[in-house]
């Protein structure tokens, strides 16, 4: 391995509107993602307990897994909420 020399240049950080549009796009999409993704994985559940009562090939423990993952997803974005909730009321009394 050849090491260069050290050339002096200095790297320009990229610009503040540069990173600020980046992020932008980024979060304004947080939430509506993982209300899609609770939903999904809410979705997920049905089909796969409807699959396992149905007879088809599933596992006992896909069904609980599935399960599990829609409620743990649910109490997390019901768990954001109320923390948001909370946030908007303390700017409230501040003002």
């Amino acid at each position: 391995m050849k090491v260069g020399q050290i050339t002096g240049q200095i790297i320009k950080p990229p610009q503040i509107s540069e990173v600020s549009k980046a992020e932008e796009k980024k979060f304004e999409n947080v939430f509506v993602d993982l209300i899609k993704n609770v939903n999904s994985a809410q979705n997920t559940s049905n089909r796969v307990t409807e699959d396992f009562i149905n007879g088809e090939d599933i596992e006992l423990h896909e069904v609980m897994i599935a399960g599990q993952k829609a409620k743990t997803s649910l109490e997390l974005l019901t768990e954001i909420r109320n923390k948001a909730i909370d946030m908007y009321k303390e700017l409230t009394r501040m003002q």
